[in-house]
């Protein structure tokens, strides 16, 4: 079994605006699981659509402390540094949901992108 087709465990793409973030499962040799965040922007190059990503890694051991650490920060800028601001205006709910599962291999690599 190929690589690429072992570690295909789940995917989940949040759009928002230029940006897609994808929070996929993966797994290694000896069937650990391990989370991967990709953001995904679009810009234009050369009369072109082109994407740049960053990603990280999340492993099984962090996401507890991750979790709680991601929580706290957003708690704090919704509380303490902008307790008046409505966030809520930036749900946009697409026909079947904000969020959506989606096949890895577009999440991951569908042929019309282009990483720079």
């Amino acid at each position: 079994m190929e690589r690429e087709d072992r570690d295909k465990i789940y995917s989940k793409r949040v759009r928002a605006g230029k940006r897609t973030y994808f929070f996929d499962v993966r797994s290694t040799r000896s069937s650990d699981y391990y989370l991967t965040i990709t953001e995904s922007r679009r810009f234009q190059k050369d009369g072109g659509f082109v994407f740049e990503k960053s990603k990280m890694f999340v492993y099984k051991e962090d996401f507890n402390k991750f979790l709680e650490a991601l929580q706290e920060t957003v708690d704090h800028i919704k509380s303490e540094l902008m307790p008046d601001y409505d966030f809520d205006q930036f749900k946009h709910d697409e026909p079947n949901g904000n969020t959506e599962t989606v096949d890895d291999d577009y999440a991951s690599s569908g042929s019309d992108l282009k990483w720079e």
